[in-house]
C-alpha cells in the first residue's frame, strides 16, 4: 500500500504564520522530484504547535496539490485520545490516503492504555493507518506483542518504526505477518531496515533530497545493490546533519538554501546554530543539491 521514499514534510513559516503558498510549492517539488508519499502535519511539520484550524489547512493544502498522484498519509497523532480521534475523521474527510498516528507523548500509558488509544482512532474513521512508534519522542515504546494486537485492528496496516531496533521490524514480522507494511522512521538506517523486511522509509533527509532518496529506495526494489549502497554511503553525512540539532532546524534550514521556505521554526524549537548550518551547507554541496 505504501512504499519506497514518503517525506515527512516540513510545514513553511512566514512570520509566524502558516506559509501555504510556499507549502504547496514545496509539495509540487517533492512530487516533482520522485517522492513516492507525503506525511503532512507529523513530526517533521511541527504539528505539536500547530493549532487545530492551521493542521486541518496545511493536510488539506497537500491532498489539493498532491491530486492523487502520490499517496497522502495525514498526520493525526495526539496525547488525547479524543483528538486523535477528531484528526483522523477530518483526514477522512479530507480525502487523505492514510493516517499516521503517534504514541501518546507525554502521558505515558500502559501497553494497556496504547492499545485501548489506538483501537479508539481505529474505530473514529474507517481510513488506513500507519502506528508510529518513536520511544526517544513519545517516552514509551510499544512492544512487538502490543503492536501484534494493534495490528489486528481492522484499519490499521504497518508501522512507522523510529525505535533504531533494527531486530523489531524481523519480531514484529514473524508475529504479525508478511502483509504489515514496514516503514523506517530513521533515514540513517533505512537500508538495514529495508534488509529486515522494510518496504520503505518515511523520510527527513527527503525535505532536502527527495530525489536522491527516492532513487535509493527504486533501487532497492529493483535488486540494484551496488547503487543502494552507492546512494546509502553519500546520504550519511546529510542524515547527520539534519540530526545535528533537534528537528526540523535542519531540514528547515535545507530547505531555506534551496530557496524553498523560510528558516523558521516555532519555540519550543530553534532555528539551526551556526554550526548546525556550517554542517548542512557542507553535506549538501557534496552532494550538488546547493
Amino acid at each position: 500500500m505504501f512504499s519506497g521514499s514518503l517525506t515527512a514534510l516540513i510545514t513553511p513559516f512566514k512570520n509566524g504564520k502558516v506559509d501555504a503558498k510556499a507549502f504547496q510549492e514545496f509539495v509540487e517539488w517533492q512530487i516533482s522530484e520522485g517522492s513516492h508519499g507525503l506525511v503532512p502535519c507529523g513530526t517533521t511539520g511541527e504539528s505539536p504547535t500547530l493549532s487545530h484550524d492551521e493542521h486541518k489547512r496545511v493536510v488539506e493544502l497537500c491532498i489539493e496539490t498532491a491530486a492523487g498522484r502520490v499517496p497522502v498519509i495525514a498526520g493525526a497523532g495526539s496525547n488525547s485520545t479524543a483528538e486523535a480521534m477528531s484528526l483522523a475523521q477530518h483526514a477522512k474527510e479530507a480525502g487523505a490516503d492514510g493516517i499516521l498516528v503517534v504514541s501518546p507523548y507525554y502521558n505515558k500509558p500502559s501497553q494497556e492504555g496504547l492499545f485501548h488509544h489506538f483501537e479508539a482512532v481505529n474505530n473514529a474513521a474507517d481510513i488506513p493507518m500507519i502506528v508510529y512508534n518513536i520511544p526517544p519522542r513519545s517516552i514509551v515504546d510499544i512492544t512487538p506483542q502490543t503492536m501484534a494486537r494493534i495490528s489486528k485492528l481492522s484499519n490499521v496496516v504497518g508501522v512507522k518504526d523510529a525505535t533504531m531496533d533494527l531486530a523489531r521490524p524481523l519480531v514484529e514480522k514473524n508475529l504479525i505477518g508478511k502483509d504489515w507494511c514496514m516503514l523506517s522512521g530513521e533515514d540513517g538506517t533505512a537500508v538495514p531496515y529495508l534488509a529486515q523486511g522494510g518496504v520503505g522509509c518515511i523520510s527527513v533527509t527527503a525535505n532536502v533530497a527527495p530525489k536522491l532518496c527516492s532513487m535509493m529506495h527504486e533501487a532497492w526494489q529493483q535488486g540494484a545493490m551496488e547503487r543502494v549502497t552507492q546512494l546509502n554511503d553519500s546520504l550519511i553525512p546529510l542524515h547527520l546533519a539534519m540530526f545535528q540539532e533537534p528537528s526540523p532546524a535542519g531540514a528547515k534550514y535545507g530547505a531555506s538554501l534551496l530557496g524553498k521556505a523560510s528558516p523558521e521554526v516555532r519555540l519550543p524549537m530553534q532555528p539551526a546554530t551556526e554550526a548546525a548550518q556550517k554542517s548542512m551547507k557542507d553535506a549538501m554541496s557534496k552532494l550538488d543539491l546547493i
